[in-house]
């Protein structure tokens, strides 16, 4: 799985409002275009990350956020795009980002590529310990 760092300029809108862990992409900002520039909530406002059409379908990218901190962000094989935390809360290390893409009843996950448990892309729940997450980032593509 290749891995890129993408860095990212901040863009701030006044009726954008800030992602909270645990927060899929709204259906009014679906994040299936297959154009455009992918946006991600973080902090105040929505920033971008890169272009859609730089994403490979089955493959994670690790994005630098404003704050230091780092997203995963994935292209799914049905077109949408998702972005969670990129740090591993089971080793500490920013790796979801060169996990495996999967299904689970229908719901899209990552697995670590270390210890290999599975982390929801729309609610960050890790389907094998139910006390552990990720953030969620909402996802639009413009």
């Amino acid at each position: 799985m290749t891995t890129a760092t993408i860095t990212t300029t901040r863009q701030s809108t006044p009726s954008a409002t800030p992602a909270t862990p645990a927060t899929p992409a709204s259906p009014a900002t679906p994040a299936t275009s297959a154009t455009g520039a992918v946006r991600l909530a973080h902090g105040d406002g929505w920033f971008t990350a890169c272009d859609r059409g730089l994403l490979t379908p089955g493959r994670g990218v690790s994005v630098l956020l404003p704050d230091g901190d780092q997203a995963a962000m994935f292209l799914d094989r049905s077109g949408r795009v998702h972005a969670v935390g990129n740090r591993d809360p089971f080793t500490g290390a920013y790796v979801l980002a060169r996990g495996l893409l999967g299904s689970a009843g229908g719901r899209p996950f990552v697995a670590s590529p270390l210890l290999k448990q599975r982390f929801d892309l729309a609610t960050g729940a890790c389907l094998d310990d139910e006390d552990v997450s990720v953030p969620v980032f909402a996802v639009r593509v413009e």
